[in-house]
């Protein structure tokens, strides 16, 4: 079935002879195209303005996530200095470690997704989708509602469950824009779309829910919504994109490997989000976690992880490297693999009465590794395609994704036994400083006309 890449341009623009003459039309020099009067012509040099991210949804959307991304990154930097030194006296009205895992999955991550879901979903859907400022207020309230989390973590807990009420209600409202789009689609095929409306439904309600934990004062179910969110929003959302979108990018730069996405590997792995959900409840629900739900949860977590390593190398992974974006794409979708296969390990040396290590390490293999490589990757990808400029990663970027890596290692050495906090600060540092520059450069371009003068 032919699907048509939501980065690249229409194909029937480029149905010419080698003339540059149009198919079936008498050959004489080409028209110059008609201008748009919505949309001035660019110049490379033209100024950027704040005006210019409305040019688009992708580009407001992804700004937001840009400047959460940002402001979350340096926060996390600012406790581990301060975790080490003391130097900033930091107070705290919420456990940092519960706000640092409900900023990094329901932040900024949602907003990146509106960015792709506003410009690629009407494409998959068949319908027309909306314009920036239709989805304007989603996204202000979830970037100031994590803004004032951030804010109550240090000052009060009801402060920063107020925060929570607002990123859920933009969650909601930027969900409710999607579920519309579906339900105005005649698509014959709206799977991959129905299981990110339903992951965005979760995570909605998991945002709201957070808040009513910490009003209720119970950490535990604070924490477990956020995981669940976490797998049940968040990766059902990139497993869906994944496997819609992976192996047609694969195709267009390597003619030789076929489109290969049986819907089996889609229930393969959200079979693998609804196992880890369960998981996160089993101790909540008071069930306790004894040797025989460790051996079970272990070993499946084993079959999937090996089964998506597999996928990852039939998918192109080793013909990928030859093109850095793409290898960017398949790099990050194989630490999806090596998180279940480390948690699956985790779990075994635990029912044998082993030391719980690896399981932080395969949270982060997935959250940092996965998440982050392909978070990078796609919103490259689309903002090159969707900003007059080449689909390729350049040196830039290939040394922030190789940083990036660089920094998920550090990350996963900083849970071994012994490790000092050095490990965790050094890593939230070079997180911190791999996404001002990435996001710095992304802003630059959101905020100007494309170079080629077209609208977008």
């Amino acid at each position: 079935m032919n699907q048509k890449d939501p980065a690249a341009p229409d194909p029937r623009a480029a149905q010419a002879s080698p003339a540059g003459v149009p198919l079936a039309t008498p050959i004489r020099p080409a028209p110059r195209p008609p201008v748009n009067p919505a949309a001035p012509a660019a110049a490379p040099g033209s100024g950027w303005r704040w005006s210019g991210l409305w040019r688009a949804p992708h580009r407001l959307a992804f700004a937001a996530g840009v400047l959460l991304l940002i402001a979350s990154g340096a926060w996390w930097a600012a406790v581990q200095i301060d975790r080490l030194t003391g130097a900033l006296g930091l107070g705290y009205a919420v456990s940092p470690t519960l706000g640092h895992a409900a900023v990094m999955v329901l932040g900024f991550m949602p907003l990146f997704f509106a960015g792709f879901l506003f410009t690629a979903g009407p494409k998959w859907l068949g319908v027309a989708g909306p314009e920036a400022r239709a989805i304007t207020p989603a996204l202000v309230l979830q970037a100031l509602g994590w803004l004032l989390w951030l804010a109550g973590t240090h000052r009060h807990a009801a402060l920063a469950a107020a925060g929570a009420v607002v990123a859920g209600a933009g969650l909601a409202w930027q969900n409710g824009l999607f579920w519309r789009l579906w339900w105005d689609s005649a698509a014959p095929d709206r799977v991959h779309a129905t299981v990110v409306a339903v992951g965005g439904t979760l995570g909605a309600l998991c945002t709201l829910g957070l808040a009513a934990a910490l009003l209720l004062e119970a950490p535990q179910l604070a924490m477990a919504l956020v995981h669940t969110a976490l797998w049940g929003f968040i990766v059902a959302t990139y497993v869906a994109v994944a496997h819609r979108m992976l192996p047609f990018f694969t195709s267009g730069v390597l003619p030789m490997i076929a489109v290969w996405r049986p819907f089996w590997v889609l229930w393969l792995m959200l079979a693998a989000v609804g196992l880890e959900v369960i998981a996160v409840w089993v101790p909540v629900a008071g069930g306790g976690e004894g040797t025989a739900w460790r051996l079970l949860r272990g070993a499946l977590e084993l079959g999937i992880g090996g089964v998506l390593v597999w996928l990852a190398w039939v998918w192109g992974l080793v013909q990928s490297l030859k093109f850095r974006l793409l290898a960017m794409l398949h790099l990050g979708f194989v630490w999806l693999g090596l998180s279940l296969l480390l948690s699956g390990a985790a779990q075994w040396l635990l029912a044998v009465g082993g030391a719980p290590t690896l399981g932080l390490g395969a949270l982060h293999a997935l959250t940092m590794g996965f998440l982050g490589s392909i978070l990078l990757a796609m919103v490259t990808r689309v903002a090159c395609g969707h900003s007059g400029r080449a689909l390729v990663a350049d040196t830039w970027v290939w040394v922030l994704f190789c940083g990036l890596q660089l920094a998920v290692l550090l990350r996963i050495a900083g849970t071994l036994p012994q490790a000092g906090g050095g490990w965790l600060l050094t890593s939230a540092l070079l997180w911190g400083i791999i996404m001002l520059a990435w996001g710095g450069r992304l802003l630059n371009w959101f905020g100007r006309p494309r170079p080629d003068g077209r609208p977008g």
